[in-house]
């Protein structure tokens, strides 16, 4: 059976998203959006987000449009209005209350578009003591437990990068309530607000560690875990030149094979035996420090013991696996993950580069039927 394809466009073709420019998880999940073939126009400030890098190489602005608008002017909001019309979804990332402010809250824009998804991107959430505290990555995930749970003993815990907040808790479960509010408003025809907390999409990552818990199978604190470095089978190893190998055999069998691939003998028992750990972590990390990164990868290639080398954000491209299934792409020069994940019959690329403030006006207002004062 052959599926017909629409080449680049994606599953999301032809709804229209708005996003009012903030930093960080806001932008990433406006991108995921127009990654998977949304039509996202992003209103820019006059004066920029305040904190980021160079526009033209800003990854999460791809595949998007641009207008800028200066929101405290007089006919700021009316032209922000005017975009909410005609669009299905509209992301902001401000403070509560910040938006209404401004006169493009909720209630504004639902007075002009009642079928409009209003998703909300904040740390905090909407309400509760700290929601109009200011906050970041490491704020949020401080708070839910995730952040305590990463990292050694006797040491602070370990920030990992801002992947797990901001994208993951915050990003992630932004799209995830859009799209099923949007699946809502197209069968209701009544569009609703999106509250979407970076401290509540982080707790709800953690759901299968709490059931751990109270099952008696997780313990409070770092590194004292199956899954959190305190398993000498799953983990991370230096090698001799100072490099890394990751650890993950987990089941039995991984786990032979992990140890005839070491040529380690005398430890089968020590998978289940949790006085033998120091002894089996102490013989692995003697057995890896013996060789190279690159020795190492070699010799557990296409083997099924689940180790795989540490890899920088500049090797991983060009990882053999990663390099065959276009992981990464290149566009305009920009090496960048591709879009993810994957359609058989509505696939996605990134059919442009970041969006430069303001560079799509009159497009916009082409397109959406608008008048060029508006867009």
């Amino acid at each position: 059976m052959t599926t017909a394809t629409t080449p680049g466009q994606g599953p999301l073709s032809g709804v229209r998203v708005v996003e009012l420019a903030g930093i960080g998880p806001g932008p990433f999940a406006a991108m995921l959006l127009a990654d998977l073939g949304a039509d996202v126009v992003r209103v820019d400030r006059p004066d920029g987000p305040g904190l980021g890098i160079d526009p033209a190489r800003d990854v999460t602005n791809r595949n998007k449009r641009s207008v800028v608008v200066d929101l405290k002017a007089p006919d700021g909001a009316a032209r922000v209005l005017g975009l909410a019309e005609r669009a299905d979804v509209l992301i902001e990332g401000y403070r509560p209350g910040v938006a209404e402010r401004l006169g493009v809250g909720p209630a504004d824009c639902h007075a002009r578009n009642p079928r409009l998804v209003y998703g909300r991107m904040t740390g905090w959430g909407q309400d509760g003591p700290l929601a109009q505290r200011a906050g970041h990555d490491a704020s949020y995930i401080a708070v839910t437990g995730t952040l305590g749970m990463i990292g050694r003993p006797g040491e602070p815990p370990a920030l990992p990068a801002n992947l797990l907040g901001d994208y993951a808790g915050g990003s992630l479960y932004l799209v995830v309530g859009v799209l099923a509010a949007l699946h809502h408003a197209r069968a209701t025809g009544t569009g609703q607000v999106v509250d979407a907390a970076i401290v509540d999409g982080t707790a709800h990552l953690s759901a299968m560690i709490h059931g751990m818990l109270a099952a008696g199978a997780w313990q409070d604190r770092r590194a004292a875990n199956l899954l959190d470095g305190g398993c000498p089978y799953y983990g991370t190893y230096e090698t001799a030149d100072g490099r890394y190998m990751a650890v993950g055999a987990l089941e039995p069998r991984f786990y032979a094979e992990f140890l005839r691939l070491l040529d380690l003998d005398g430890l089968a028992d020590a998978h289940h035996d949790r006085a033998r750990w120091p002894e089996l972590r102490e013989r692995v990390a003697a057995r890896f420090k013996s060789g190279t990164r690159s020795e190492w990868t070699s010799r557990f290639e296409g083997t099924d013991a689940c180790v795989a080398p540490v890899l920088s954000l500049r090797e991983a491209p060009h990882h053999p696996h990663l390099a065959a299934r276009a992981t990464f792409t290149e566009h305009e020069g920009l090496v960048q993950p591709a879009p993810a994940p994957r359609f058989s019959a509505t696939p996605t690329r990134v059919r442009t580069g970041p969006a430069l403030p303001g560079t799509g006006a009159e497009d916009v207002a082409r397109d959406w039927d608008l008048p060029h004062t508006t867009a």
